[in-house]
Formats: structure tokens, sequence, C-alpha cells
């Protein structure tokens, strides 16, 4: 008697060999970082079975492998391979034509983006920091909901009033048009990773963090044409971890934070370890090795704001009370000296700072920009101050308002994907 199998149904594959040699110590048997990456590469296309893929996520965690950069780097990539392909020519066509170059920021996509799971249930800052940021860079921002606070940057934009975007109808299809009406876009995770659907339930179960906790930020659908990015971890030994891994897969301006509260956020409260990647060659086509890495530390001070304890900036609020906070805040509603402005600011402005445009020795912003550029330096080289005055005024002129209104309206212009 033969059992039908239903057409089309993909194949599963039995990595029992591979298990067996990443437990107790896969350095011992030889194991290497493309193998483990073709193993989570099975994952996104279900050809992995649950218990095989819990095992697999088991095994990585407990022997730390799930943190080698190698390792991580790897399997970001097979994340991006199995993604929804982008028409990356004519994305950066798009954005080429809409970005403006200044100082040493090139006019290309950026993006800011936190690992999670730091347990401080603080304010959406990288969210709110994208789109103040999107007033003068071109933002790719990816992320989704919730998975380990009460509002994820996806349920904080859903819940804005008194429209909210169509997430799901930026797409491969119309992130282009996108970038045609506004500098600011968000990529919905599950739209651009629908394999990610099939390993959600297991790592819900497993009941601890994963390797994909540390992919995410790394596999941005429209990674290659990104320019600049700032992401934040929740441990400062992940940090040097996360910017080899960003060095391996070629990128050439990013900065990794770490609060010293184990915060994945510049922190507004004590200092903010940090890993820069400097890059060296005097070409755009440098190889990994002329890509260096920075280590240094900031303060609120560094930024011209005072500190702030993390409880003045961690309400742990619904969505809806978020949104009203970041509606507030894009209106210039919210007083100068507000913490959460100031935890904003400092963010945004590190992103500003990464991207290059605060080495412009002159500025034309628009309406209220007084030109006055802050040449001051401070840890790492950075015009951490002249960030807080180009991100205060993206506020102050009204920009930022604008280019998320711009971002709404053309989302909704699609309807519903």
């Amino acid at each position: 008697m033969t059992v039908g199998v239903e057409s089309g149904a993909p194949q599963q594959i039995s990595i029992s060999p591979l298990l067996r040699r990443l437990w107790p110590d896969p350095g011992a048997t030889n194991v290497t970082a493309e193998e483990v990456a073709a193993a989570i590469g099975l994952i996104f296309t279900d050809q992995l079975s649950p218990v095989q893929t819990g095992a697999l996520l088991t095994c990585l965690h407990f022997t730390g492998w799930d943190r080698r950069p190698d390792v991580i780097a790897k399997c970001a990539e097979a994340m991006r391979n199995a993604a929804s392909v982008v028409d990356k020519k004519r994305l950066v066509e798009t954005v080429k034509a809409r970005g403006k170059p200044e100082g040493e920021y090139e006019g290309g996509l950026c993006d800011i983006v936190g690992t999670g799971g730091d347990s401080h249930h603080t304010y959406n800052i990288s969210t709110t920091s994208s789109i103040l940021a999107s007033s003068l860079l071109i933002i790719s921002k990816h992320g989704n909901r919730a998975s380990t606070s009460k509002s994820g940057s996806a349920d904080l934009l859903t819940s804005t009033l008194p429209t909210p975007p169509n997430l799901t109808a930026v797409t491969p299809e119309t992130i282009s048009k996108i970038y045609e009406k506004s500098n600011y876009a968000f990529l919905f995770a599950p739209v651009f990773h629908p394999g990610m659907k099939y390993v959600a339930p297991i790592r819900k179960e497993l009941g601890w963090r994963t390797i994909f906790n540390l992919l995410g930020p790394l596999a941005n659908p429209v990674e290659g044409t990104i320019e600049a990015r700032l992401i934040g971890v929740a441990r400062r030994d992940v940090g040097p971890v996360f910017a080899e891994a960003l060095r391996m897969s070629g990128a050439r301006k990013a900065l990794v934070v770490c609060g010293e509260e184990d915060l994945d956020e510049i922190s507004c409260a004590g200092r903010t370890y940090c890993w820069r990647l400097v890059d060296h060659s005097a070409t755009r086509d440098s190889l990994p090795n002329d890509i260096g890495v920075e280590s240094f530390s900031v303060c609120a001070a560094d930024f011209g704001l005072p500190a702030h304890p993390l409880a003045d900036v961690s309400p742990g609020k619904e969505p809806h009370e978020n949104a009203a906070i970041l509606t507030k805040l894009l209106q210039n509603q919210l007083p100068r000296d507000d913490p959460i402005l100031h935890f904003v600011l400092m963010n945004t402005a590190a992103l500003l700072v990464v991207s290059g445009i605060c080495e412009a020795e002159t500025s034309d912003m628009g309406y209220g920009d007084d030109g006055k550029v802050i040449i001051e330096r401070g840890p790492g080289g950075g015009r951490w101050k002249e960030g807080v005055r180009r991100a205060r005024w993206a506020i102050e002129s009204g920009e930022a308002w604008r280019q998320w209104r711009s971002f709404v309206e053309v989302s909704n212009s699609f309807g519903n994907s």
C-alpha cells in the first residue's frame, strides 16, 4: 500500500549527520559555517522537520556557535537568499534619483534596528529615529511585530492616527514606487521573509533566544544596497561579534551599540559601548580586510544632552499609547527637555553620524536651518552634537512629519497586497 504525497510538497531532508557533529564540540569535528548555513537554509523551504529544526537551534545555542561572526554572517546570507526577490537594479536607480548626497553620505539606503530582547521595554526608539532620519537620509527600515515586548515596530506604526500606513502593501514589486514618493519605507518582515513562518512556532516553544534573534538585523531584504546602518545589541559580548559579522558581510558603514544596562539602543541613562566599522580603503570596491572595527563609548553629554533614568523612557505602554507619543514627537508637541525626545535625538544623531552626512562643513537643510554646523568631535571622532542639531531640525521644521505622511499616503495608494 502506498501513501500519497501532495504534489509539490517539499521533500524533508535529514541533517542527523551534522547534528551528531555539532554536539558537544563542533570545532573538534570540523563543522563549518557554510554547513550550518546550508542547514538553516532548509528551514525556509520547509525541508527540515520541526524536531530537527529545534535540535539544530538548540545545538547552536548551547555550543555558542550561534554567536560566532562567521556563522552569523553565513546564516544571514542564507536567510537573505530565501527572501522575496527585489529588483535591486530598479531600486538603486530610484534611490539614486531621490537621494541627496551630503558630506560623506552618498545618498543611499540606511537602516536602524535592534536585536530586541533587552527586557527594558523602552519606547520604540529605533523606529521613531528611522522616521526622523528620513528627513535627510533614504530609510529602509526592516522590522516586525513584537516578540519580546508589548510594542514592536510594526505594532507601533499600524496604531498611528489619523491613518496608519498599509505595511503589507510595501512589497518587492512596490518598493521602488514607494521611494518615488517618500524617503521612508518600512519593510515588514513577513512580507519579505515568508519562509520564517516555518520556524516561528518552534522558536516560541524553545523558550530561549536563538540565532534568529541575531539574523534579523542582517537580513534586510535590500541588503547589498544599504549604505549605512545602526544596530543595537542587548549584550555587550555580542557587540564585537556583530561588528565582525557585518564586516564579513561586506558592510562599509555601520555602528553597533549596546547600552551598559544591556540595552539594544544608545542609552540615555549611562554609557553606551560602540563598535564602528571604519573604511581604510581609498575606493568603494574595498575588500573586507580594508574595513577595520574601532571601539569606544559615548554618553548623553557627548550629544550635548542630559542623562535620564531608563524608568523615564520605559513606559511599557501598549502600541496605541506609544503611537500617540510618536505623533506628538513628529508634530513637535513634546517639550524640548522631554526624556523620550532626548533618547530619540541621541539615536537619530548616531545614525546621521554613521551615514557621513554630519561630515559636511556647511548645511542648507531648508526652513529653519541656520547653517551653523557643529564641528566639535566626540568619542570615536563622531560629530554627535551636529547629529542632534540635524535631528532637532527634522522635527522642528516639520520635515520628519512630511516624510512620514508621504509614506502613509503612498502605502495606502496600493491597497491590500
